[in-house]
């Protein structure tokens, strides 16, 4: 099982050219953080995140041709963790428009040990959706092999003449006699039915 210290993170930065842009860049190492892409502007974030899906996105606010609010609150629906930093005197609203679409939020100035904590609740973060992911998936799994064993079961139904608890058994006993997953069998049977 690969540890979260192990894992590296891909990362968007979107901040506009300045101090603050280098500060962010600098704690994003490529150890820890790659790959890691700095855009300058909501557009060309747009972009980028169009030809890939990041872990992480860090958005710098303002930028040149947008707050970058919206793209904040559009790339935290899937599973990618975003921080916003805004103004001081910004904060408080802008936590309140974002805040409930999952987006963090950090106002500014702020320090480089305030920032680093964050990327490291934002990795936690990531950590908590990855395992989420995996479940889900794990669950669409389970839910289609019931629906192939029941489509399956049907087929036997109508084509042998069983009863579905004899259509169940034999769908089982076929699985355990042959070293297949029911699913197996399932796809099989659908296979022979319909050719």
């Amino acid at each position: 099982m690969m540890l979260e210290e192990d894992r590296g993170y891909s990362v968007l930065l979107v901040s506009a050219p300045g101090q603050m842009n280098d500060a962010l860049a600098s704690l994003l190492t490529e150890e820890r953080y790659s790959p890691a892409r700095n855009v300058s502007s909501v557009s060309e974030a747009k972009r980028a995140s169009a030809e890939r899906e990041f872990d992480l996105i860090l958005v710098n606010s303002p930028l040149p041709d947008d707050s970058g609010a919206r793209f904040a609150i559009d790339s935290s629906s899937g599973g990618c963790v975003v921080l916003f930093l805004v103004r001081t005197e910004l904060y408080a609203e802008t936590d309140e428009k974002l805040g409930g679409h999952g987006v963090f939020v950090l106002s500014k100035p702020t320090s480089k040990s305030v920032v680093s904590t964050a990327l490291s609740w934002m990795r936690s973060a990531r950590e908590r959706l990855r395992k989420s992911e995996k479940k889900t998936l794990t669950l669409e799994e389970k839910m289609e092999e019931i629906r192939l064993v029941n489509r399956a079961k049907w087929t036997l139904i109508r084509t042998r003449s069983m009863d579905e608890a004899a259509a169940h058994r034999w769908i089982e006993k076929q699985a355990m006699d042959r070293c297949l997953t029911k699913r197996e069998i399932a796809e099989e049977i659908i296979k022979d039915a319909e050719g």
